[in-house]
């Protein structure tokens, strides 16, 4: 299952993303991913959750980091829930590779939750994206 948490920049996107983390990180049986680029997230989230720090793998642009979700999947059957913070500052501002990129997605998550944050309005996203809202 995708779910997307879409505003403008400093709407809050960020802050029910973490939300949403911790509060599975209580109900979870498995492992909790967090995917994002820099630790600024390292402070609000529990301990718990494995953080991921997109630089330190040289992930940049859809492809990588689709090939990184998929191996992390493939490695790790425990994890039940993916949350990736600022998907166009990890991979650029071109949406309809997003919505490719999240078609593949889609087609390997089984039951594991996905959740990205998305910097742009919902009306600035095309169909391929807006499907998954």
């Amino acid at each position: 299952m995708i779910n997307l948490i879409t505003g403008k920049k400093g709407s809050g996107k960020t802050k029910k993303l973490i939300e949403q983390v911790n509060q599975a990180l209580q109900t979870s049986k498995g492992h909790v991913v967090v995917i994002e680029q820099g630790d600024k997230l390292k402070y609000d989230v529990k301990y718990t959750a494995r953080l991921i720090d997109t630089d330190e793998y040289r992930i940049n642009g859809y492809d990588a980091l689709y090939g990184f979700i998929a191996g992390l999947s493939a490695g790790n059957f425990d994890i039940t829930d993916v949350f990736v913070d600022g998907i166009f500052r990890i991979c650029g501002d071109d949406r309809e590779a997003l919505g490719e990129m999240l078609d593949k997605i889609n087609a390997l998550s089984g039951d594991k939750k996905y959740v990205f944050t998305i910097s742009a309005d919902i009306t600035e996203l095309p169909e391929s994206v807006k499907k998954y809202l």
